[in-house]
């Protein structure tokens, strides 16, 4: 239990820059005591004792603002940064080494009584107010995108932005040391918009070509348009 608990610490003092010492971690983190709590909890839903380990969970949430259910695993080192809002179902696995941040939610999508939450492996980073919904897999070393709706499997070592979640980046290279900068992640719509915009550019000096060498003159109301246009591209 005591080696448990000073690999909880360290794994902290890696992950957050903030964290200045270990009694600042003991007194002043909530991340740290949700999970001593769901280790009790998890306890005694384990050994049929699931009224209690509810009432525990309950408390734990009172206190810390993070819901995780009895029933969730959780393996080692796992840090839950800030953590207000997190919300954990009940057959969520999450392995060794996950950073969460606050506002995310691993949750179901079905009532049937089987596994219906999400399966977190190892090193997975995920974003503040991500939505990981469902019986699915997040591969080892992925990232999920801040804000991110993610329905469906995100393969080992890859980056998942958007809603719905999509894969921008698949088999990175596994990081030695953890990568906090998850808010810096490819956005693949405005990615579309910048291609869009580009080849709306490319059309109008291709038209004004065409207009000059025919000698026709744009009416007035089109020029307004095309400058409203532009205009809101700069935005």
């Amino acid at each position: 239990m005591l080696t448990s608990l000073r690999n909880e610490i360290k794994a902290i003092k890696q992950k957050d820059p903030a964290a200045r010492s270990t009694l600042e971690i003991f007194l002043c983190y909530p991340g740290f005591y949700a999970l001593i709590f769901h280790r009790v909890s998890h306890w005694l839903w384990n050994h049929s004792l699931k009224l209690l380990a509810r009432m525990n969970s309950n408390l734990a949430r009172f206190i810390t603002g993070i819901e995780i259910h009895p029933g969730a695993t959780f393996g080692e080192r796992v840090f839950i940064d800030h953590g207000m809002g997190v919300v954990v179902g009940e057959t969520a696995i999450v392995g060794d080494d996950v950073l969460i941040y606050q506002g995310v939610i691993l949750g179901g999508t079905s009532t049937e009584k089987t596994k219906r939450h999400p399966t977190v492996e190892r090193g997975v980073i995920i974003g503040a107010g991500a939505k990981v919904m469902g019986n699915i897999t997040i591969g080892e070393y992925s990232k999920i995108g801040t804000g991110a709706v993610v329905l469906k499997d995100v393969p080992p070592q890859s980056t998942c932005v958007g809603v719905p979640g999509r894969i921008v980046k698949r088999k990175g290279v596994t990081p030695e040391k953890v990568d906090l900068d998850h808010g810096k992640l490819p956005d693949p719509v405005a990615d579309a918009i910048r291609t869009l915009e580009k080849h709306l550019k490319e059309n109008d000096q291709q038209i004004k070509i065409l207009f000059d060498k025919n000698e026709i003159c744009l009416a007035d109301d089109i020029r307004d348009e095309q400058e409203d246009l532009e205009d809101l591209f700069k935005k």
